[in-house]
């Protein structure tokens, strides 16, 4: 009797899954002929199709994005606290997580931005560059009553002009 191959968990089977993942290829051709079995002549051959399921793109997406981010924190090992804030240092680490994330979603059919996607770049931002201030001031919008009144005021001043207008043309005397 041969010996018994040990039990293997489902670790080895994923990671399977992540490589055939990464590298892009099919499980199937589409372009081998098919004869015999009833099949008639007009009918396309059967043909094995990998579906991928939501659950499966997520879970391959959130282990893809994992090692991005992994990456993108090797990277900023580099950085010194002093250059945290320059971006002529940081662009590098910062696009490449970027490219990363958008890279892998679009090469799955993930969607991007997504929030995952998201998740890593405020926590880059929270992490990283939370102390990061603008030399120049920032701007921000009016509160609220008062983009009210500024965009109420014009509109209530319009009848009130056309109505003057209408008024004063309306004194009987020809205009030259």
């Amino acid at each position: 009797m041969a010996p018994r191959a040990p039990p293997r968990s489902g670790r080895l089977s994923r990671g399977l899954l992540l490589l055939w993942a990464l590298l892009g290829t099919g499980l199937c051709h589409a372009g081998a002929e098919a004869e015999g079995f009833g099949q008639d002549a007009r009918t396309s051959p059967p043909v094995a199709v990998f579906n991928w399921t939501a659950q499966l793109v997520e879970e391959t997406y959130t282990n893809i994005t994992q090692k991005c981010w992994e990456l993108f924190v090797d990277l900023m090992r580099n950085v010194t606290a002093s250059e945290l804030c320059e971006w002529k240092v940081i662009s590098r680490p910062y696009s490449l997580l970027q490219a990363c994330l958008e890279g892998w979603a679009d090469h799955l059919r993930y969607g991007y931005p997504n929030a995952l996607a998201e998740r890593y770049i405020f926590q880059s931002h929270h992490r990283y560059f939370h102390n990061c201030t603008l030399e120049h001031q920032v701007y921000y919008d009016p509160p609220e009553d008062v983009l009210l009144a500024m965009i109420i005021a014009p509109i209530c001043l319009i009848p009130f002009l056309v109505t003057l207008v209408i008024w004063r043309s309306k004194d009987g005397k020809a205009q030259p």
